[in-house]
């Protein structure tokens, strides 16, 4: 419940606000994308604790950059893998945590 409040709230955000700003993140995905995957895939605290310090390090003191958000765990495990219906790719990284990277080829009517 908490986290659909929350993506609808980014949603917006993105729709109205980030018109303001355009270009103004130094890190791909930008700042509110990185929130949003770290709130779709991630715990309520650990959502929290990663997207607030991204939004911290997006200034001129910090080099900025490619900073795909982690998955702590695998939690869904779909029936049907077609290319359309994988919404983020999952990349290993050490240990048991994976980097998220958006598939623009995912198309919502085609999920599991």
């Amino acid at each position: 419940m908490i986290k659909k409040i929350l993506l609808k709230l980014l949603t917006l955000y993105q729709r109205f606000f980030t018109l303001l700003g355009y270009g103004s993140c130094r890190y791909y995905p930008t700042c509110s994308e990185y929130a949003r995957w770290q709130f779709e895939e991630n715990p309520l605290h650990v959502a929290f604790y990663y997207s607030a310090k991204r939004i911290l390090t997006c200034n001129q003191l910090f080099p900025g950059g490619i900073d795909y958000p982690e998955l702590l765990k695998l939690s869904k495990n779909p029936k049907v893998l077609t290319i359309n219906s994988i919404k983020y790719w999952l990349i290993p990284k050490a240990g048991k945590r994976f980097y998220i990277i958006k598939n623009f080829k995912y198309k919502k009517g085609d999920q599991c």
